[in-house]
């Protein structure tokens, strides 16, 4: 069990992207006469991942994008970033943030329903979004003219650290701070109304 811990290990150091369970087991599986289980090499992970919770390691395992990976620990981002000349952080605009958002929520979708929620047009946005591979096509509609759909990809997981659409906020949970907001603006301007009335 100690030479496959290893073996999962080297696995995820080399490993550019995240690497989901079904796919080491595929690997672990593929010649050998006593199959692992999906419990068994979660154990394993946990094991790995306890292992780099030390102090002694500026790196850990994370569980993102739907699978493992060996990332940074927060403290050190500074330093790496500084290292590579970049920024922590690649911030999106407005524009393509708002994009995504309804690509996220509303996939597979086209362009024209992009824009006219939005209200503008949407050709440089996706564009953007396609290059850092956030957005992908994901077929053509039934539509007239059968317009290209777009989705959210691998990466977009990656990118805001979830491990799958699931984990997304419910559109429910924005109405509700909405009117909690609201709420509030309005207690503050029935306040407001009571000093002025006291005032005259």
């Amino acid at each position: 069990m100690e030479e496959i811990q290893k073996n999962i290990e080297a696995i995820l150091f080399a490993a550019e992207l995240p690497i989901k369970i079904d796919e080491l087991l595929s690997y672990l599986n593929k010649d050998t006469e006593t199959p692992y289980t999906e419990e068994e090499v979660e154990g394993i992970l946990q094991v790995i991942t306890e292992k780099y919770n030390n102090d002694l390691f500026p790196f850990e395992i994370g569980k993102t994008g739907g699978g493992y990976q060996f990332l940074t620990k927060p403290i050190y981002h500074e330093a790496v970033s500084a290292f590579l000349n970049r920024n922590t952080v690649k911030r999106l605009t407005t524009a393509a943030l708002e994009s995504l958002a309804i690509i996220a929520y509303k996939q597979p979708v086209t362009k024209s329903i992009i824009e006219t929620i939005r209200g503008v047009n949407a050709d440089y946005t996706i564009q953007k979004l396609m290059e850092k591979e956030l957005v992908e096509v994901a077929g053509r509609s039934e539509e007239p003219g059968k317009p290209l759909l777009y989705r959210t990809t691998q990466q977009f997981l990656d990118y805001f650290g979830i491990n799958s659409l699931d984990e997304l906020p419910k559109l429910k949970e924005f109405e509700e701070l909405q009117n909690q907001i609201g709420e509030k603006e309005n207690i503050e301007n029935t306040h407001r109304t009571d000093d002025i009335a006291q005032q005259n």
